[in-house]
């Protein structure tokens, strides 16, 4: 009887790892990516600049310390791949782009400089998928998500 329970027991073990690394991954990523938003100063908290910095950090932080296929899957259920609306769709967009760059970074430091230019190289409504894009700054809201 104890030789049945003990490979239960195991497999519990490990249901429970796996459960707490899924639920520490996304906190490693919002701090980190909450670090340096706050530090960064940029304006539009919400649709802006400030919040594609955010999207783009984000998703290349996913992208460098997993998969940009993980990206695509949470701003399919996030984001609804960028369809509903404008703020979505930017924010896809966005995430697109965040994803690549931190696939192709060579370091963590240079994952972050580069989402760092590519905000400072940003545009309003762009539809060109090398450069991170914002809604026009009457419709920035200044708030913390």
């Amino acid at each position: 009887m104890k030789a049945n329970r003990r490979p239960r027991w195991k497999r519990l073990k490990w249901l429970v790892l796996v459960v707490l690394l899924l639920v520490a991954y996304p906190g490693f990523v919002f701090a980190t990516v909450y670090a340096h938003w706050f530090v960064a100063n940029l304006p539009g908290g919400r649709n802006g600049p400030s919040d594609a910095y955010r999207h783009a950090l984000a998703s290349a932080t996913v992208a460098y310390t997993g998969s940009p296929r993980w990206v695509e899957w949470v701003t399919a259920v996030m984001e609804h791949g960028g369809e509903g609306n404008d703020s979505r769709a930017m924010d896809a967009h966005n995430n697109r782009i965040g994803a690549r760059i931190g696939a192709q970074a060579s370091s963590w430091r240079q994952m972050q400089a580069d989402v760092m230019t590519a905000i400072e190289h940003g545009t309003v409504n762009t539809a060109d998928e090398q450069q991170i894009t914002w809604l026009p700054p009457e419709r920035w809201q200044n708030r913390l998500y």
